[in-house]
């Protein structure tokens, strides 16, 4: 009976270091948040481990140095650069408690069990099935 009753204990230990562990991960992951600023200085992004936009700085005089349509472009890439470093922080915190060989950027992706062809979505090809090419100006909007 003692056996048993070791076993289970040791059971639960492991279980709840393993929970503990998990809960320090999300907890790590909460706490992410990566900046990027743009190489001019005039933007700069903060972006949690889910990828979320979570602050944007902007620069007093960014209207004056950029159109609207250059500042949007400045302001997606470097939100996009300060995205990537968030992943790498979130890669970086979930690795302790994954398998041996699992790859933490594809787990956090969704893609971790998952073949090239299951990801790439399928080239959707024209269809003419509803064109009536008898008439005049058959095909044209």
């Amino acid at each position: 009976m003692t056996d048993h009753r070791t076993q289970v204990d040791d059971l639960i230990a492991e279980y709840q270091r393993s929970r503990d562990q998990l809960a320090e991960v999300h907890r790590a992951l909460a706490a992410i948040r990566e900046s990027a600023t743009s190489p001019c200085g005039v933007v700069t992004a903060t972006v949690s481990a889910q990828g979320v936009l979570t602050a944007l700085h902007l620069r007093d005089d960014a209207y004056r140095v950029y159109r609207p349509a250059e500042l949007a472009a400045v302001i997606l890439r470097t939100t996009a650069a300060a995205d990537a470093q968030a992943a790498n922080a979130a890669s970086h915190a979930v690795t302790p408690v994954l398998p041996q060989g699992t790859d933490p950027e594809a787990l956090l992706n969704g893609t971790a069990d998952l073949r090239q062809e299951e990801i790439t979505p399928p080239v959707e090809e024209e269809s003419y099935e509803n064109v009536a090419w008898l008439e005049p100006d058959a095909g044209r909007p």
